[in-house]
């Protein structure tokens, strides 16, 4: 068992269950290399400020050094009886250099050591989640390209309501992921505003620490400007986790379109055999899978987030063992989404639309109603009239199995003479998506600008000061 770092104060050894229950090693293992990455700084900038010497500085960087590489390649392996990360480093760099390293951990505490590290684990986990979030944007976009001019009927109530085109649905994802991106970017921003290294336990210390040296160094704008505000609070890890539930909620809405768009009633869409299952018994079967378990999985991610929010939710100043449950939560949040953004991506890239299919439900769905009545409307007829009169057309196509486009101009007439032969174009599913010109529609060149307007704010936010 490895040996507690607190055991002075105590003559009684821990009872296993506690040390069991207490040990985080499990789950915190996971931010060695943001731990050492720290300490290097850290000992640094004991050095610089003359607290330890010279010679230490550089045995603790050369003992840090060999444990990262070490690590990597195999020679080492974490001490799962280790009761943190923290220790585990810190015992071993005492193990490979002596005394020097059981002088790196002069000046900071583990509270202000955990919170620095999780910082430094999220900031990195963030930017590769940013990555994946572009690249699922950008596959939109290539598939809104293709798209852009097939009609299809969008949707309110899941009722057929007006015609839009696929690529026009396709992009109203990419707005919402584009938000995404920008709600983690900020939240990363604010936790990268601040670095709580050298907060001490709550009460900062008596050595004359340079923080700004370290928080530089580290890629924080300044250190935390409050010692117990900076151990004592994890509401970064709170918003990123609430931008990744917010981001998973998108990607549960799209995977629900995708459930309908490629069902038998719809088949709108055919997904890649890669990315579907059969079933054991069924085999007509093609079961969307993926898209199912982004669906179910969003559930968790919403789990995650609220674990943070009542862990934080009645705990005094300042550090308590509560937040030791932040890391689970945060870590789970992060590994879930980027699973399903991994899973997704090329599941969209390889889905083959079916347009022939969306037109056929687009005439179906008497979506060029309201285009019908601004007809009348235009050739003077008050709207109520007009709406009255082309919902009495509507009723006698349903009762005759008819859509709009097959009456004839004699049948059209029969219910107001204003109709004449102009009638269907006014009412050809493609002039009807194509009429709708106002920015942000459906036409083709509007879905083709939205899709350059999304590439130039990729391209405008692209990259990370600390990628």
């Amino acid at each position: 068992m490895a040996e507690q770092l607190w055991k002075g104060r105590f003559s009684k050894a821990v009872d296993s269950r506690v040390n069991d229950f207490n040990s985080s090693i499990r789950f915190d293992a996971r931010m060695i290399e943001q731990d050492i990455q720290g300490s290097i700084v850290h000992s640094e900038m004991l050095g610089r400020q003359g607290i330890i010497s010279a010679q230490d500085v550089e045995q603790i960087h050369a003992g840090l050094a060999s444990i990262l590489k070490d690590l990597r390649s195999g020679a080492l392996e974490i001490d799962p009886a280790a009761e943190d990360v923290h220790t585990f480093v810190e015992q071993t760099l005492t193990a490979r250099v002596g005394d020097a390293g059981k002088r790196l951990h002069t000046g900071r505490s583990r509270n202000d050591q955990v919170a620095l590290d999780i910082r430094l684990y999220l900031r990195q986990a963030s930017a590769g989640l940013q990555q994946q979030l572009r690249e699922l944007i950008e596959t939109l976009c290539c598939q809104a390209e293709q798209g852009a001019g097939y009609v299809m009927p969008g949707y309110t109530h899941l009722q057929r309501a007006q015609p839009v085109t696929f690529g026009h649905q396709l992009m109203a994802y990419a707005w919402m992921l584009l938000r995404d991106l920008g709600r983690l970017r900020d939240a990363t921003a604010r936790m990268d505003a601040e670095c709580p290294l050298g907060s001490g336990a709550l009460a900062g210390t008596t050595y004359p620490l340079d923080r700004f040296y370290t928080a530089a160094e580290l890629g924080f704008d300044a250190p935390c400007g409050n010692s117990i505000d900076g151990v004592s609070d994890r509401d970064f890890c709170i918003e990123l986790t609430g931008a990744m539930a917010t981001c998973m909620m998108h990607l549960s809405r799209l995977s629900e379109e995708i459930i309908l768009w490629c069902s038998w009633e719809f088949k709108f869409i055919e997904l890649d055999d890669a990315f579907t299952t059969g079933s054991s018994i069924m085999p007509q079967k093609k079961n969307p899978d993926v898209t199912e378990l982004i669906r179910g999985k969003t559930g968790r991610v919403y789990g995650d987030l609220n674990t943070l929010l009542v862990m934080m939710k009645g705990i005094p100043l300042a550090y308590d063992k509560d937040m030791q449950e932040d890391k689970e939560a945060v870590f789970d949040a992060v590994d879930t989404l980027s699973l399903c953004l991994k899973t997704i991506t090329p599941m969209l890239a390889t889905m083959t639309p079916l347009p022939d299919n969306m037109r056929r439900a687009a005439a179906k769905g008497f979506i060029n109603a309201t285009d019908c009545a601004d007809y009348l409307t235009k050739k003077g007829m008050p709207f109520r009239d007009a709406y009255k009169c082309t919902g009495t057309m509507v009723g006698a196509c349903i009762d005759a199995g008819k859509t709009l486009e097959e009456l004839t101009l004699e049948e059209f007439r029969s219910y107001s003479p204003l109709f004449d032969e102009d009638i269907y174009e006014a009412i050809d599913l493609t002039r009807c998506c194509e009429g709708r010109t106002s920015y942000g529609g459906p036409t083709k060149a509007s879905v083709l600008r939205q899709v350059a307007d999304v590439r130039q704010k990729l391209k405008e936010t692209g990259g990370h000061s600390h990628e």
